[in-house]
């Protein structure tokens, strides 16, 4: 490998080099303790100091040096991992290098060409790989060690390098961590001890930082039931983000099987670079903070100041730019925010250069003034190119117009700061949809009516209207301080709908895709799958009690909201509690912004929450626990077992506390959780416990602790709800409510801000990841075991072997996906199905992993035969092999008695495993889990199933001739390599010859006249003498014997079929005591799968 080349004052410092070539400019030298002669104490030092210094002659042990006659200064140009590369590198210098340099009169002359000829070459050869590495050269350095010691396969894609000690035990080991896009590598060598770690990312089960008395700061990982520690990092939280970032794109890619078609950094696991995934973790953390659509990508950050009217101050902060949003964000703790749609930008102007100023008009005369941008001629220039606005003077008229009024507002702003009736915003006229929300229709507002609560309705609108009026209304609104206050003091009946929809973001996805919704109806009209079917079963479990849905009106708006929202996104579909949070959202909102609301809810705040396995929600629930332990310690210390919270809580989260609290009550937490998210809930959650902690801590067991939340829940009620009777929630427990002092849920929500408002969506975004990774390992583990008592009723592996065979299975589906996003496990990934079938095996990946564990030396993984093995055991013909099917088929090979064995091989040459289609291509069933589920077919499946009988011999067809002897090759094939090859082939040709002749004489029982048939004896016992004779001399192997049993053994087809049944010959080869034996000789089950736990990965970087 060619190197940048560096400086280096002693070509044989230390005496570490040995001189193997030398000439008037170049040198060629080995690395002592390596080659010829190395080892002993001298290797051991040169080995420890090449590791600790993270040299690359630990891997590349020969090196060339250039140099000039008149200089003591060499320069390190290329070197090698073998002799044979580094000779090829000095071939090359000689033939190219030498006689040019001869027309050179001085050293620097000589020196420069060899280096830029040197650069040169390394750019050619970096250009497409590395370019977008921070340093090329160090990171192709880096590479090379990693190939070198980790032996993996060479699409594996290095990410980066930190050098950090690794804890064996209580000794640390000083090396390098590796991490690339599917392994965590480690590599150490000291004095001898080589410690080398591979780790994929889909096998960990925790990730974090750690301190303890022994290491101060640490990075914990826990794989296979290890605990592994990596300190002394340089760069620690650079290196767990990194690893977090690795450990999540892993776990989407392979467990939930995202493609990442939107996000061209990580949609190429070939590519996958540091810069790279910081650029993504950077745009997530965007567009969580602002709500933006997944669409969106962080373009550009700018430092600025923002003139905020309605405190006449300049607040810092940072303007972020995507797309189609341009973002500012305070940082100063005003905790002010303001998200403006390029759609609403009318013009940008540059009014004072000097201050470095940019201001921004925006529709319903609105202006942002933007100062001290560094780079402010640029950022203006792109929000102009991508709001579609000239920047040249010669406007149009109806532009100078514009850019008049937006100069006169911007003068008039500057001259009167405290004037700020100009910044008053419109409200945004969005589309009309066909229906009202179902609160107006079921509960229209009577204006005449002044009970105190509609009073105080009435003041919380007009405090949201000096809020509009001072901070602006619609998608450009400021965000405070002030409006965090006015959502806990609880949303106003009338603009609920209005506010969801802007704190959610719904509103920007609405106006971005105009008719959608109307067009997703039309589309699923009428369509039948599981999810509606499901979706019809819940209709009226939905809010059963609210009027809305006891009449056809809101029954048909949830019926197509929860249908479209299905159509639009099959792999959600319907979940349990969509219907009652959809309910909820059609009270308040029209019908398409309660659809857009649910796709906010569904795609971007409660990620993972609604699919078969609701992993975002048991995520959320460790999330909870954690903060359980972190503020109520003494509810901890009363209950060691935290996992009652767990399962208590689950419909708090799934539901947002709507099925647990009056609907009247729940709207306010609703308000708080679109606007704070998650954390919302989760702070609400830790002041219900802190509320009952008394009676939680006296309490004796489960059930008495639901029984005491029950009722607390029963008791809480908004004093200030205008709703009358008729369409609050009746509380399940209103019998006992005299008993239970009422609680008000304006109240409740208050504390919780005060006592835990402190509580970071940092916090908990880095608490998800982290808990995210063994919540997704607890629930596959489930499922492994659940996989493993069904299939151990069918085969006799033990409960261990089977649970090695099913990491096997799992590794191997894995190992189709590591390297591409186009695989087939992937592309036709179905989470509808059955957990037996979450992971199966194509053609390919079954082939090699069959070759790692078939008990005989028949099956390679380019064989024909292998293509037959796994068509037997594909029962229903889809193309793909599930973990039962293959434990089922080896079960066979390696525990089966003779005769199923022998029929095992038999019916790999029967239909349908034998015969090929024309084309070569298995046959692929129809796409699954799309179309309606024919519940009678699988009932009929499931039932065959149960009454299926054990196979009987005399059921299975005839073999005929080709097939015949293609069977007798593979028999051959199977002996090959064997102690007793010889006799082996021996039996074969006795029962082949016994077989053919058996075959001629019922052919002459039955056709006694037949003239043609004089000669055959005599060609059939000829036959059986050569093949007889060939096979004790010459048993070279399969092929030989093979041609000569087809050539000679067989009679011309063209004159005559013959067949067999498995009942000949079985019965001829039970004569044969050699064969009788050699199938029935036990397979060391043990030691096969700890052969294939090894050989999987390095397989797979062969092949």
């Amino acid at each position: 490998m060619w190197l940048k080349p560096e400086e280096i004052l002693l070509k044989n410092a230390f005496k570490l080099w040995v001189t193997e070539k030398d000439n008037e400019y170049f040198v060629l030298q080995r690395r002592r303790g390596y080659g010829e002669g190395g080892g002993g104490l001298t290797g051991l030092l040169v080995g420890t100091l090449d590791t600790v210094l993270d040299s690359t002659s630990k891997v590349a042990p020969y090196r060339i040096l250039h140099h000039t006659p008149d200089s003591q200064v060499y320069w390190t140009i290329a070197c090698g991992v073998t002799k044979e590369e580094i000779v090829q590198h000095w071939d090359w210098l000689q033939q190219n290098i030498m006689r040019t340099l001869s027309v050179f009169d001085s050293s620097e002359d000589i020196t420069s060409f060899v280096q830029g000829k040197i650069r040169g070459l390394i750019a050619e050869e970096g250009k497409t790989s590395l370019v977008l590495e921070d340093d090329p050269e160090k990171f192709r350095e880096a590479l090379l060690r990693f190939e070198k010691w980790f032996e993996l396969p060479p699409e594996e894609k290095l990410v980066t390098y930190y050098s950090c000690s690794y804890w064996k035990g209580k000794v640390p080991c000083q090396g390098w961590l590796y991490l690339s896009t599917n392994f965590l590598c480690f590599y150490s060598y000291l004095l001898g001890a080589e410690v080398k770690l591979v780790i994929s990312w889909d096998e960990i089960w925790r990730l974090e930082k750690t301190s303890n008395v022994l290491l101060t700061e640490s990075i914990h990982v826990l794989a296979h039931g290890e605990d592994h520690y990596f300190s002394m990092l340089l760069h620690l939280n650079e290196t767990f983000v990194i690893m977090e970032q690795l450990a999540d794109y892993s776990i989407k890619r392979l467990f939930d099987k995202e493609a990442f078609q939107r996000e061209p950094a990580l949609s190429d696991p070939l590519q996958i670079t540091k810069r790279g995934l910081e650029a993504h973790a950077k745009s997530e953390q965007f567009r969580t903070f602002f709500r933006l659509p997944k669409e969106e990508n962080l373009l550009e950050v700018h430092e600025s100041f923002l003139w905020v009217p309605f405190s006449h101050y300049n607040t810092l902060g940072k303007i972020c730019l995507s797309e189609n949003y341009l973002c500012f964000a305070s940082q100063d703790g005003s905790q002010c925010h303001v998200i403006i749609p390029m759609r609403e930008v009318v013009n940008v102007e540059k009014p004072d250069s000097s201050s470095r100023a940019l201001t921004v008009c925006v529709r319903g005369k609105r202006a942002l003034r933007f100062s001290e941008v560094r780079d402010y001629q640029r950022l203006a220039n792109t929000i102009r190119s991508r709001c579609g606005i000239s920047a040249s003077p010669q406007h149009s008229a109806s532009s100078e117009a514009i850019r008049g009024e937006c100069q006169s507002l911007i003068n008039h702003f500057e001259d009167n700061p405290e004037d700020v009736t100009l910044m008053v915003g419109q409200k945004d006229s969005s589309k009309a949809v066909s229906t009202e929300a179902l609160m107006t229709v079921f509960h229209p507002q009577d204006v005449e009516n002044l009970d105190p609560k509609m009073l105080k309705e009435k003041m919380k609108e007009q405090s949201w209207n000096i809020h509009f009026s001072e901070y602006g209304r619609g998608t450009s609104m400021f965000f405070t301080r002030k409006t965090r206050d006015l959502i806990v003091r609880g949303v106003p009946e009338a603009l609920r709908g209005e506010l969801w929809m802007l704190l959610s973001g719904a509103v920007n996805d609405m106006a971005t895709h105009p008719g959608y919704y109307t067009e997703l109806v039309e589309q699923s009209l009428g369509t039948s799958t599981l999810a509606t079917d499901e979706i019809e079963r819940d209709l009226h479990r939905s809010l059963p009690e609210h009027p809305a849905f006891q009449s056809d009106t809101g029954i048909s708006a949830l019926r197509r909201v929860l249908t479209a929202y299905a159509y639009r996104n099959p792999k959600i579909g319907y979940c349990q509690a969509m219907n009652i949070l959809t309910s909820v959202l059609l009270l308040y909102a029209k019908e398409e912004e309660a659809f857009w609301l649910l796709v906010a809810v569904c795609e971007r705040m409660l990620p993972d929450y609604f699919n078969r396995r609701i992993i975002g929600a048991l995520v959320d629930q460790a999330v909870f626990e954690d903060l359980i332990r972190e503020n109520l310690p003494q509810l901890v210390e009363h209950m060691t077992d935290l996992s009652f919270f767990s399962s208590v809580s689950l419909s708090w989260f799934l539901t947002l506390f709507i099925s647990v609290l009056p609907i009247e009550s729940a709207v306010n937490v609703v308000d708080c959780f679109f606007y704070d998210g998650i954390k919302a809930i989760l702070q609400l959650g830790l002041a219900v416990l802190d509320y009952n902690m008394e009676a939680l801590i006296s309490c004796h067991d489960d059930a008495e602790a639901v029984t005491i939340l029950n009722k607390f829940f029963d008791s809480v009620t908004n004093k200030d709800s205008p709703l009358p009777p008729t369409v609050q929630q009746a509380s399940v427990g209103n019998n006992d409510k005299a008993s239970h002092i009422s609680v008000d849920i304006s109240e409740l929500i208050r504390e919780a801000y005060e006592k835990y408002g402190n509580i970071r969506s940092e916090e908990v975004e880095s608490s998800r990841k982290r808990n995210k990774l063994y919540v997704i390992q607890t629930l596959e583990d489930t499922t492994k075991q659940n996989v493993i008592r069904v299939v151990s009723q069918e085969v006799r592996f033990s409960t261990s072997q089977l649970d090695e065979l099913y990491n096997l299975f799992k590794r191997q589906h894995f190992l189709s996906c590591y390297w591409t996003m186009k695989s087939p496990a992937l592309l036709h990934h179905d989470p509808s199905l059955a957990y037996l079938e979450q992971y199966q095996l194509g053609f390919q990946q079954f082939s090699l992993l069959f070759s790692l564990l078939e008990p005989w030396t028949f099956c390679t993984s380019k064989s024909t035969l292998s293509l037959w093995v796994f068509r037997l055991i594909d029962e229903n013909q889809d193309g793909l092999i599930n973990f039962k099917e293959f434990c089922c088929g080896l079960d066979t090979l390696y525990s089966g008695s003779f005769t199923n064995k022998l029929k095992f091989l038999f019916k790999l040459h029967l239909p349908p495993a034998f015969d090929l289609p024309e084309d070569g291509v298995i046959r692929k069933s129809p796409e699954r889990g799309r179309g309606k589920v024919d519940l009678q077919a699988y009932l009929k499946q499931w039932q065959n199933e149960i009454l299926k009988k054990e196979e009987n011999i005399k059921d299975l067809p005839r073999i005929n001739q080709s097939q015949f002897i293609q069977f007798s090759k593979t028999l051959y094939n199977i002996f090959h390599g064997d102690p007793e090859e010889e006799s082996l082939y021996r039996a074969v040709a006795h029962v082949t010859s016994l077989l053919l002749r058996m075959e001629e004489v019922g052919r002459k029982l039955q056709e006694p006249s037949s003239p043609p048939e004089t000669k055959k004896p005599a060609n059939t016992s000829a036959a059986e003498e050569s093949s007889t004779e060939e096979a004790s001399t010459t048993p070279e192997g399969s092929d030989t014997s093979s041609s000569h049993i087809s050539q000679e053994a067989v009679p011309d087809p063209a004159e005559t079929e013959w067949s067999f049944s498995f009942e000949q010959v079985l019965a001829s080869l039970l004569n044969e005591p050699t064969i009788v034996g050699f199938f029935e000789r036990p397979v060391d089950i043990k030691a096969k799968l700890a052969q294939a736990r090894v050989a999987q990965l390095k397989l797979k970087a062969n092949n």
